[in-house]
């Protein structure tokens, strides 16, 4: 049975988020133990400068991968773009080369630490496009969702 993390940094705020959430929590249960583990967001200022920004970087790398287990999927804009089945196959291929752990790291507003980038075994981005972060957390949570459906044949996917 596989055991998935995601690692986001910080939390939901919105109700309507953490529900959508929560409902993908549920159905994914009969496929394995998935956790959603929300680290802190690391305080700066409004008018940060980039060696802010970076040292706020590297706390919550630094947290992050104190968190991190098993195969190592990074969540960045540069990672590669899978389709829905491409990352289903990319699920089941790395249960077959013998890895009962996946995290999923959802940085911060501001990205990733690149240590963590460095450590990822995987980087893989959602679209070219931008979304909220924990907006990006529900459509990961669903991802992973619809791979699971399309590796158990089911007719989520269809």
């Amino acid at each position: 049975m596989l055991n998935i993390k995601i690692i986001t940094v910080g939390r939901l705020k919105e109700k309507y988020l953490r529900d959508a959430c929560g409902e993908y929590l549920k159905r994914l249960k009969r496929f394995g133990n998935v956790q959603v583990i929300e680290l802190d967001e690391y305080r700066i200022s409004d008018n940060s400068s980039d060696k802010e920004i970076e040292k706020a970087l590297e706390i919550e790398g630094n947290n992050i991968l104190k968190e991190a287990k098993g195969y190592l999927i990074a969540m960045c804009i540069e990672g590669k773009q899978l389709s829905s089945v491409k990352l289903a196959e990319k699920i089941s291929q790395i249960s077959v080369d013998g890895q009962s752990n996946i995290s999923f790291i959802i940085g911060s507003s501001f990205g990733i630490a690149e240590n963590v980038k460095k450590s990822a075994d995987f980087k893989l981005s959602m679209s070219d496009m931008t979304f909220p972060h924990q907006l990006a957390r529900v459509m990961l949570l669903e991802q992973i969702y619809r791979a699971f459906q399309i590796n158990n044949n089911g007719k989520y996917h269809k």
